[in-house]
């Protein structure tokens, strides 16, 4: 085996949630689950649109990922299979099965609140998958926006159980449209993390929003959410 000579000076990270490096990798002890899992998160990070996805097929094209899984004690086929089996029933993954114009078509989701509630929604035939014959024009139909957990995941980041709840916070205390006009903001910024969000919001409840709205659209008393338990993330 050759000597690696380095990473190059410009390069794209892929962000592993820390959750998954912290409880989920010490449980992992099959190479080719674990291979699997992390191509399967770098093709979930760059997926647009909700939910984000990944197709069965897409995954059988991903050139890196079949050959990383050369060498076992079976073809690279049935060891992704099996491997996406595992990391399924591990619940790393969500699984569900398509019929696509009568063939079955495998698709996952990362196990997280907003994609198992997207999930329940496929499942139930609420939610709709489109553009799967041509998988970098896949979409969904929605007949909704998303709800703001799905929107911070898609334009700020991984939600994580801490800011999970920071969100439910939010919702008690503004406007739904505070909240999304909010992340809007911190995205057009490249301000893209929670605090920041909270303190926009803080900053219309006091200062009125810039559309006019009346500062006291708010749901509840704003100095709440400074003498409350996140006072220390906003300031007036």
């Amino acid at each position: 085996m050759s000597q690696f000579s380095g990473f190059p000076a410009r390069m794209e990270f892929t962000p592993v949630p820390n959750y998954f490096l912290s409880v989920m990798l010490p449980q992992i002890s099959d190479i080719w689950e674990l291979k699997t899992t992390l191509h399967v998160l770098a093709a979930l990070y760059r997926r647009k649109g909700y939910p984000r996805f990944v197709a069965g097929h897409e995954l059988l094209g991903n050139d890196g990922l079949m050959k990383s899984l050369r060498g076992g004690d079976k073809a690279p086929e049935e060891l992704l299979r099996r491997a996406l089996e595992m990391a399924s029933q591990r619940g790393t993954f969500i699984h569900i099965v398509l019929d696509r114009d009568g063939s079955a078509e495998d698709i996952y989701l990362l196990n997280t609140e907003s994609d198992r509630k997207a999930a329940d929604r496929i499942k139930s035939g609420e939610l709709k998958l489109s553009g799967l014959k041509a998988a970098e024009e896949a979409h969904v139909e929605l007949g909704e926006p998303p709800d703001i957990f799905t929107l911070y995941e898609q334009n700020i980041g991984m939600l994580t159980p801490i800011i999970a709840d920071e969100l439910k916070e939010a919702e008690k205390l503004y406007p739904e449209s505070w909240l999304r006009d909010a992340i809007k903001e911190a995205v057009a910024l490249n301000k893209r993390n929670i605090r920041y969000i909270m303190r926009i919001l803080e900053r219309w409840s006091t200062e009125g929003k810039t559309d006019g709205t009346y500062q006291r659209v708010s749901k509840t008393d704003p100095d709440k959410y400074i003498k409350g338990k996140y006072g220390h993330m906003v300031r007036r």
